[in-house]
């Protein structure tokens, strides 16, 4: 998997890879999965100059995006959302490898890292839990359009250590 800034070039791939109904089934925007709902979207995650295109090494293609922000309720602190993967790198050491990426980045300078996610969104709560993050509070926040409730995780270097040490030790299949 590699990373890079989103450009405005990566419109196609990004509308091909974000046309999956399923992939926004558990998001508050259930159809961004549509062209015409996702291009504004995708302008505005380019204007903030902090989102990622996610591209699988070996087929060269997009298969998501993720972001860094600042959350609006810890203004010196980073974290990490807005991010999707197309189904095919669902359930599988994607979206680990991704975080791995985008965490241990962020650990270069901040102790810890959040997540915002809807509480309807239990995929991505399971997903953020198996990274070592932990639940600290719900609230209301304004992270795009609208304020929405969120759950807001945590995930201090040490948790992410522990996390990547339980992981090692698991028995392979």
């Amino acid at each position: 998997m590699t990373l890079r800034a989103l450009n405005q070039n990566d419109l196609e791939g990004m509308c091909g890879a974000a046309g999956d109904p399923e992939i926004w089934a558990s998001h508050p925007a259930k159809d961004r999965y549509k062209r015409e709902i996702f291009e504004p979207y995708f302008a505005s995650r380019l204007s903030t100059k902090t989102a990622l295109t996610i591209i699988d090494t070996q087929s060269g293609k997009i298969v998501g995006m993720s972001s860094y922000y600042t959350p609006p309720d810890l203004p010196h602190s980073i974290a990490i959302g807005f991010t999707f993967l197309i189904r095919a790198k669902w359930g599988g050491a994607a979206n680990r490898e991704l975080k791995q990426l985008m965490v241990e980045h962020a650990f270069t300078v901040f102790d810890i890292v959040y997540f915002h996610i809807a509480p309807t969104n239990i995929r991505s709560q399971t997903a953020t839990m198996k990274l070592g993050a932990v639940h600290l509070y719900d609230a209301v926040l304004n992270l795009s359009t609208a304020p929405q409730e969120g759950k807001c995780y945590g995930l201090t270097k040490t948790q992410w250590v522990q996390s990547l040490t339980a992981s090692n030790a698991r028995p392979t299949s």
